[in-house]
């Protein structure tokens, strides 16, 4: 399994209210636990054993919550922003040396069910520098935003009308190395814009998945993931013996 670069650096400024100043999104109280812990144990469960968190606000408090993974059948790097901070994509770039040459990237305040090995044998078969997991919404849990065509992601667009796509980006992608290799290293930008890359050179590949996602960046959206979590996938977390 390729190894899995989680990002978890935003401030989570819609869910204040529930965070405060200091608390970081991932380690937000969902179904009586911190919801990293349902992350990690979700992506052991499919056969992953290195990830990378890359870390923002709250990076100490979630590096020592982690800590070397081995409670979640984990091996886990972390590597903080540092003080220039450079966006999603920049971050990723920043972390190649610990990532390697194929691996996946994920987001922190998600929840997502992927066959993983399968989606890995499909991205070896495509022959692409990246494949996007992506969800046949139709605007029901957010706003859809790809087009697949002929099994590749030929377009992706955030703010459109209501209507104009049939997919989601799902939040799980995997990448090689060399789709980075058009930004320079040390600056800053969206992992958008590499995705937006490969797709105009044809090199961005599509799996559809069939499960809807979970997630905690607002308010709705945490309460609809508390109730999922309390009824589905407390079992999944090895942390205190759980």
């Amino acid at each position: 399994m390729y190894p899995v670069a989680v990002l978890a650096g935003g401030l989570g400024t819609r869910m204040a209210k529930r965070t405060g100043p200091r608390l970081p999104k991932a380690l937000l109280e969902v179904a009586g636990r911190p919801f990293i812990d349902f992350k990690l144990a979700q992506l052991a469960a499919e056969g992953v054993t290195r990830v990378v968190m890359l870390l923002g606000h709250g990076a100490d408090a979630i590096a020592v919550h982690v800590g070397d993974g081995a409670a979640y059948g984990l091996h886990i790097d972390t590597v903080p922003d540092g003080e220039v901070l450079l966006g999603t994509g920049g971050a990723v770039r920043r972390a190649l040396p610990d990532l390697g040459d194929v691996f996946w990237v994920t987001y922190g305040d998600t929840y997502l069910s992927v066959p993983m090995a399968e989606v890995e044998k499909v991205f070896c078969r495509a022959g692409r520098q990246g494949l996007m997991t992506v969800f046949r919404n139709c605007d029901a849990w957010d706003a859809s935003n790809v087009a697949l065509r002929e099994g590749l992601v030929a377009e992706y667009r955030k703010g459109e009308p209501p209507g104009t796509y049939e997919y989601i980006d799902y939040g799980m992608s995997i990448l090689t190395a060399g789709a980075f290799a058009p930004f320079p290293p040390g600056t800053a930008f969206d992992l958008g814009a590499v995705l937006q890359s490969l797709i105009a050179a044809g090199e961005l590949a599509g799996y559809e998945v069939p499960e809807r996602f979970y997630e905690i960046g607002s308010e709705p959206g945490y309460r609809e993931a508390d109730a999922y979590l309390r009824d589905h996938a407390a079992w999944g977390v090895r942390r205190d013996g759980g």
